[in-house]
């Protein structure tokens, strides 16, 4: 679970646990994830904490290793990472501009990257991507994101929406399942709930479950 904290990725994490996945947390906070690992444990989960910041590529890019040695080799990838730097791309400087496509994409290139060997030799291999709506192409999202200051976000997003298709095109081939979740509203419990999220974690989760399962439909969304 790349980006792990409260929400979609604690959700996601339970639910494959559920289904009898061992699972990587990873995420800057150790705290936060010897937690998530405990609590993972608590209902029979098998689980390990990797304190990573995925927006240093040589980084994401040796977790894989650190993974596999803990855990085995990994058959699912679930990218649940992102940043609010550059939240005015008319002032931001260029190093918070590339922070933001480092953890959209070039971060997640590198764990696929690392993953592959894994992936291709892998039983129903696959990589899961977490989206949000600012991607969307549409003039009233666009005019969201300036007002509350996620252009930064809003390009990382909508970035992510086509690595997903080509990552999707180009891994078919290897029978790796490349699938995306859209989530159109504030997740419950998340870090941008204020007391009125709309949307539950679980059923991100369960959206996630059935593309994994499916493994037909690219995208889906929820919200």
């Amino acid at each position: 679970m790349c980006g792990y904290g409260p929400g979609i990725s604690t959700a996601v994490a339970e639910k494959f646990g559920e289904e009898g996945f061992s699972v990587a947390l990873v995420a800057r906070n150790a705290e936060r994830l010897d937690s998530g690992v405990k609590a993972l444990a608590a209902k029979g989960t098998k689980a390990a904490a990797f304190a990573t910041d995925l927006g240093d590529p040589s980084g994401a890019a040796a977790l894989i290793e650190r993974v596999r040695a803990s855990l085995g080799p990994v058959s699912v990838v679930h990218w649940n990472a992102f940043t609010g730097q550059a939240g005015d791309l008319l002032t931001a400087d260029a190093a918070a501009i590339r922070g933001v496509f480092d953890i959209a994409v070039t971060c997640l290139v590198a764990v696929v990257q690392a993953a592959l060997p894994d992936l291709k030799t892998g039983e129903r291999p696959a990589v899961l991507v977490t989206n949000g709506r600012f991607g969307k192409v549409d003039s009233e999202v666009d005019a969201m994101g300036v007002k509350w200051g996620a252009m930064g976000l809003s390009v990382a997003c909508a970035a992510k929406d086509k690595l997903v298709g080509l990552l999707s095109a180009k891994l078919a081939g290897d029978g790796i399942y490349v699938g995306q979740v859209m989530v159109n509203g504030v997740v419950k419990g998340s870090a941008f709930d204020s007391g009125h999220g709309t949307v539950d974690g679980q059923v991100v989760a369960d959206k996630f479950w059935s593309l994994y399962s499916a493994r037909t439909d690219v995208r889906a969304e929820v919200g």
